[in-house]
Formats: structure tokens, sequence, C-alpha cells
């Protein structure tokens, strides 16, 4: 159980998590304003949903289009056998792969989803002929190509 799970989150961190979803570079003081409380009080708020784990972390989300990796894909990957140790070294090893964005660790007939960001077609075919395929663990896997992506409307009421 993550300590996320063990303290119950009330209406004023609910209302908290919303604006800071929606906008993660609002001010303490902006925060504290719109949702009514003191600075002091938002700032401890806030601190302590990092402390307690709801807040995991804080990013920046880059296009990779102007960064020169306009070509998105998702690749799925199938294991020939399900070992715990593999299964763990597989993971970290699709993650520490370059351009890799996310990696899924899932049920069904595929056992991982790879979400890549690369240059171009030769770009996306060295990731799967170089960095995956090569362990012995995968059996097979099959890309397709991202058109478009949209964020859905997140865990909180907007």
């Amino acid at each position: 159980m993550s300590k996320a799970q063990g303290t119950p989150l009330d209406e004023i961190d609910l209302e908290l998590l919303a604006v800071l979803t929606r906008d993660a570079e609002v001010t303490n003081k902006a925060l504290a304003h719109r949702l009514g409380l003191a600075e002091s009080t938002c700032a401890h708020r806030v601190r302590s949903l990092r402390e307690r784990g709801v807040i995991r972390d804080t990013r920046i989300r880059v296009d990779g289009a102007a960064l020169g990796f306009p070509l998105q894909a998702i690749i799925k990957v199938r294991l020939a056998n399900h070992t715990g140790a593999k299964v763990t070294a597989l993971f970290d090893a699709l993650v520490s792969i370059p351009r890799v964005l996310q990696v899924f660790h899932v049920a069904g007939v595929d056992d991982f989803l790879v979400h890549v960001a690369v240059q171009d077609a030769t770009a996306l075919r060295d990731i799967v002929l170089e960095h995956i395929t090569v362990h012995a663990v995968v059996r097979g896997t099959e890309t397709q190509l991202v058109f478009e992506l949209r964020d859905g409307s997140g865990l909180l009421p907007r």
C-alpha cells in the first residue's frame, strides 16, 4: 500500500488537486486566493500532499516534434515466459531506452506497451531491433503509429 492510500483526502485537498492538475505553475499566493485559504495553510496543505505521495511529481511536457522527434508509436511487446526476475529486468531495460516516453506493464495478449517518440521510421525500427528484440525473454513485438494524442479528462472534475 502506498503512503498516499493511508490518509483520506478532504474537500480542500481535492480542490487543491483540481486546480494544480489544470495549472501546476500556479503560485501559492494565487492558489490560496483562488480557494479562499491563508497562504501558509495552502503551502502546508500542498507540502502535505507531496509528503503523503498524493502529488508524485511536477513536470513539464515538451513537444517532441519541436525537438526533432515528430513520430510517436506504441510498441507492443510479448514475452516468451513470465518469471518475476525476467519481467523486472526487461521493464528496467525498456524504461532506459532513449526516446521512450512511458512503459506500461499490462495484462492480456501483450505484456508491455512502450510509448516512444523518434525522428523517423528508421529510428523506430532501430529501437525495436537494437533495444527490444535483443532480449531473450521477448517473443515478439508489434508497432502501432500514433497519429494524434490528446489528454483525457483526468482523475478530477474540471
